[in-house]
């Protein structure tokens, strides 16, 4: 019988200090009308100074954990996603490792930005109907605020911290949800949209990075909007083709959270009412790699989601990246 790949517990994170957008008001030349009407942020949460991405991807991998009802000595490998690790290197997923106890799990970092979780899924995916794994935990964490330059009021009002996790198994169970199909994408000629110039080999630290303010991620917002919109879509599109779905078979969307209208955009295409949308950017702008995995936790803690009941997630980042996942909810007795 051929393996299938399952999401059996989730968890997610966000740090407790919140930044508003009347304090943003006082940061940079902006406003509470401008950034909403334009965003649908009205808040984010940040990271205290000694909170880090591995602290904030323990706690919400703790929660997916319990949530699955396994321990960590039951991980066979750590993915974790993330472009803010706690350092170069080691992995961040290392440092989760020891932390978390599971000494047979292996451990990796993956970089494909706000589109990490998807491509974690489909890796994960593939790691179990190989046969090679039973039990991989799924980490998306980002410390985005150390990145964030908060004397930019193009991106300052967009980014926050958070983690989310998720287990993905071999085994069903009375909540489980299928990974049915997962979709990915990349076209690396547009790189520069969306970059941190600063802090690789290609660029070290020096004196005259830190003055030109190049450790600071930088973005090219329309350009990214358009892209984004088309990729997500057509990932989209390409995820239900394969499984034979359509729009209608939709029960969930859940988009990156990025731009409210990004998100609406996409709505709209696939003519969908935004009541089918799980949205959680006005408590947490984009948190990047980790928006997708707490909305999924939130979507699936405070609504009800039943047997085929088919969830859509989608997701866009720098690389360019983007990507979409079918998930399917199953039953324990079928």
């Amino acid at each position: 019988m051929v393996k299938q790949a399952r999401v059996i517990g989730v968890g997610s994170y966000v740090p407790e200090r919140v930044l508003t957008n009347a304090a943003l008001e006082a940061m940079v030349d902006t406003s509470d009308e401008w950034i909403t009407t334009r965003t649908g942020m009205k808040e984010r949460r940040i990271a205290h100074e000694n909170e880090f991405t591995s602290d904030m991807g323990y706690e919400a991998a703790v929660r997916a954990l319990k949530d699955a009802n396994i321990s960590a000595n039951d991980v066979d490998f750590i993915l974790v996603a993330t472009l803010t690790p706690d350092y170069v290197f080691p992995s961040t997923a290392c440092l989760l490792q020891h932390r978390l106890g599971a000494e047979k799990a292996a451990a990796l970092d993956i970089q494909a930005a706000c589109t990490g979780y998807i491509y974690a899924l489909s890796l994960a995916k593939g790691m179990i109907v190989s046969g090679l794994y039973k039990n991989i935990l799924i980490v998306a964490a980002e410390k985005l605020s150390s990145i964030v330059n908060y004397k930019d009021r193009n991106t300052c009002v967009l980014f926050g911290d958070g983690a989310a996790a998720c287990v993905v198994s071999a085994d069903k169970t009375e909540k489980s949800l299928l990974i049915r199909e997962t979709c990915l994408g990349a076209d690396g000629s547009l790189a520069d949209l969306l970059i941190l110039p600063a802090g690789g080999a290609r660029s070290p630290a020096s004196i005259d990075t830190v003055r030109e303010e190049l450790h600071f991620l930088k973005m090219e917002g329309k350009e990214v909007f358009k892209h984004a919109v088309r990729r997500m879509e057509a990932a989209s599109l390409e995820c239900m083709k394969r499984i034979g779905l359509s729009e209608q078979d939709i029960r969930w969307l859940v988009p990156h959270q990025a731009n409210i209208r990004i998100i609406e955009a996409i709505a709209k295409r696939f003519d969908l009412p935004i009541e089918k949308v799980y949205v959680t950017i006005h408590k947490y702008g984009n948190t990047s790699a980790s928006s997708l995995g707490i909305a999924l936790d939130e979507l699936l803690r405070e609504k009800s989601v039943d047997k085929g009941d088919n969830l859509l997630l989608a997701a866009f980042g720098a690389g360019l990246t983007w990507g979409a996942a079918l998930l399917t909810r199953e039953s324990l007795y079928e």
